[in-house]
């Protein structure tokens, strides 16, 4: 099912807004709860080597462990690796399309875009039946860029979308990585001049992730005022549902001491999986909850 965000509807998530040039509306397939999702942008070469394609895996991989959604624009190469490191371990991943959300691009990645609607989103500013056209592909860098807390570039030439994706990142002041190569690497070149100009260097899924723990802590403000949340963690510490307003309450009240699944975390709640992912967002970076491989627990006291 097709679905249309405005910019001003209450899905449309909020990092993206705030871009001066952010797409008046999001044409959207899957969850739209993953586009609030805290999220890590990875990208690099279509033309990626194997040592490439096994980092952007890897990466994917690790920050999807740690509770990150992956987002790429589902091109060959590295792209392809991010959202099947994600897939691997069963974490968020968003496609974001040059063409229309039912236009695979490549056609080779048909399967992995169904895949990615199924357990993700696939995302694109073009409507529905939408073909490629070469324009279109730097433009939707920009939407990689500003939904992600930052960007990871694995391989790049010094000429490449990848380039465009981490300068828009850092235009819109998120975050930029590289993972620098061999020097006879002609696909790691783009990573070390984006070195050189002073991007951090990152060797493991761990400095980014701690690189990003500030912008982490600001970006739930974000979803507190979208949830209408309090702004305090006070009650955190005893786990206490007293001030929770009713939707807070009826979560922490579905939550038990065993890992919950978001489908049985609906039923017993009657709410929506979008609700749910931003309440259980909250109450995870509040120190309330845990979460693991898609399941939910409250935190021991």
């Amino acid at each position: 099912m097709h679905t249309l965000l405005p910019i001003d509807d209450d899905d449309y998530p909020a990092l993206l807004r705030r871009l001066p040039d952010a797409p008046r509306a999001l044409y959207m397939r899957g969850d739209a709860g993953c586009l609030w999702h805290p999220a890590i942008a990875i990208v690099g070469s279509r033309t990626a080597t194997p040592n490439g394609f096994d980092n952007a895996r890897g990466f994917a991989r690790a920050f999807g462990r740690a509770g990150f959604c992956i987002i790429s624009g589902m091109a060959a190469g590295i792209d392809t690796a991010a959202h099947r490191g994600a897939l691997d371990v069963d974490a968020p991943t968003v496609a974001v399309l040059g063409t229309g959300i039912d236009t695979p691009y490549p056609r080779s990645n048909a399967g992995l875009m169904e895949e990615i609607a199924q357990r993700g989103a696939v995302v694109s500013e073009y409507p529905p039946g939408a073909v490629p056209h070469p324009g279109q592909f730097p433009a939707r860098n920009r939407i990689v860029a500003g939904l992600t807390l930052g960007t990871v570039v694995v391989e790049a030439q010094q000429k490449s979308g990848a380039l465009i994706t981490a300068r828009l990142a850092g235009d819109a002041g998120r975050e930029v990585f590289a993972i620098p190569g061999s020097i006879h690497n002609p696909m790691a070149r783009g990573c070390h001049r984006l070195i050189r100009e002073g991007v951090q260097l990152v060797e493991s899924p761990d400095e980014v992730i701690a690189a990003l723990k500030p912008l982490l802590d600001a970006y739930a403000g974000d979803l507190r005022r979208r949830l209408h949340a309090p702004n305090s963690a006070i009650a955190a510490p005893q786990h206490d549902s007293s001030t929770m307003d009713a939707g807070n309450k009826r979560l922490w009240e579905a939550l038990g001491h065993d890992p919950t699944p978001m489908d049985v975390l609906v039923d017993r709640t009657g709410l929506t999986s979008a609700q749910l992912v931003s309440m259980l967002l909250v109450m995870e970076l509040e120190g309330r909850v845990v979460s693991q491989h898609g399941r939910y627990t409250r935190k021991a006291s």
